[in-house]
């Protein structure tokens, strides 16, 4: 990600190890200076998880039933983050 110079990474995770990988990911953006890379993620998430997840700085978590036009509409707004 950090190679291709993108802008955002989205994981989507049905495996219960997103409270492993998610942070992973945002620790290791933060040791190669890459923070302003945004990450969201989806799948089956707890809310309780979701919830800490974003406190780590992942900017949403769409959970199951989320609309394909969320997602997108959120994709589409762009990833300016305060």
């Amino acid at each position: 990600a950090i190679q291709e110079d993108v802008d955002a990474i989205g994981v989507s995770l049905h495996s219960g190890a997103h409270m492993t990988l998610i942070p992973r990911i945002l620790e290791l953006l933060k040791e190669r200076n890459a923070t302003d890379i945004v990450v969201f993620g989806g799948g089956i998430i707890p809310q309780d998880d979701a919830t800490e997840l974003k406190k780590m700085g992942v900017v949403e978590i769409f959970g199951p039933g989320t609309s394909l036009k969320s997602i997108i509409d959120f994709v589409n707004k762009g990833f300016k983050v305060a």
